[in-house]
């Protein structure tokens, strides 16, 4: 079911499956900052990653001695949540796990998901909470494509990516699906990067993100620009399909990464995973901002 939240400058739109936000419009520029989805592309729009971030090694893990089949990027973004709570500009929407998502995933889990408009942006809020005395281990983070041109008359190599603070950061490149953390180089983010298709070659770009971070995507040629900030999340994505002239950019901060070259396929050992002890709650945000 679509949800509508709204302000006098914004509206929102988000799905009750994957909680998935549907459309960032703002009404006095009439522009659409999300990608509206296109399965010639890709099909979803901004879906949750949820309980892992990226792809596992023959989609497999372990844990206890028992092994699961889970592909990528988790199961959250396909299932229906229940609507939690609605005002005029906010709406959350609540997960728990079911006899289905143990089969895949041995946990009990409650993941809130919230939206809450105001000024020029979008705040979105992930909560997990731990009903149990035993531990539990995940990931999440946000997937939003962004339209890229933001309106006509621009060309997507127009724009380019700006991060703040503009210095350089830690680069991760991939390996097939997997993460090869041997190859880390130092990324150029102490400069803006140019949009181009060849940018997407090897899939996405991740960067180790530490405290405050934010990532633009701009022209000189538009006033108009889409802002994601968020603070420790440990990873950022952006990524849009390659060699396809895809007109869409995806922004995505992370807590938990996809599996290196070298992981063991072990739950607890998996690079970037969290981990609740009994009755604990992990909480984390980010922002979208349109101008």
């Amino acid at each position: 079911m679509l949800y509508t939240i709204e302000t006098p400058h914004l509206q929102a739109v988000i799905d009750s499956k994957g909680a998935e936000l549907q459309s960032l419009y703002g009404k006095e520029q009439e522009i659409e900052y999300i990608w509206q989805g296109d399965k010639r592309y890709w099909g979803r729009k901004a879906p949750i990653l949820f309980p892992i971030v990226g792809a596992l090694k023959d989609d497999q893990y372990t844990y206890q001695g028992k092994t699961y089949e889970m592909f990528q990027h988790g199961f959250a973004r396909d299932l229906e949540f229940e609507l939690h709570e609605q005002t005029e500009d906010s709406i959350s929407f609540l997960l728990t796990d079911t006899p289905q998502t143990k089969k895949v995933y041995p946990f009990s889990f409650k993941l809130y998901v919230s939206y809450q408009l105001g000024g020029d942006g979008l705040i979105v809020k992930y909560r997990v909470e731990n009903p149990t005395t035993e531990d539990l281990f995940f990931s999440i983070g946000g997937h939003p494509g962004f339209n890229v041109p933001l309106e006509k008359g621009v060309a997507f190599e127009d724009y380019y990516l700006k991060a703040s603070p503009m210095k350089s950061r830690i680069e991760i490149p991939l390996k097939g699906r997997y993460i090869d953390l041997q190859n880390r180089t130092l990324g150029q983010t102490n400069t803006t990067i140019a949009l181009s298709r060849a940018l997407f070659e090897n899939d996405a770009l991740v960067f180790e993100t530490k405290g405050l971070n934010s990532f633009s995507i701009c022209s000189d040629q538009s006033p108009h620009r889409v802002t994601l900030s968020f603070n420790d999340l440990p990873f950022v994505g952006i990524w849009s399909p390659y060699p396809i002239e895809a007109p869409f950019v995806c922004i995505e901060p992370w807590a938990g990464v996809a599996d290196t070259v070298e992981a063991t396929g072990e739950l607890s050992e998996k690079l970037g995973i969290q981990k609740l002890t009994a009755h604990e709650a992990f909480e984390t945000k980010y922002s979208i901002t349109v101008k």
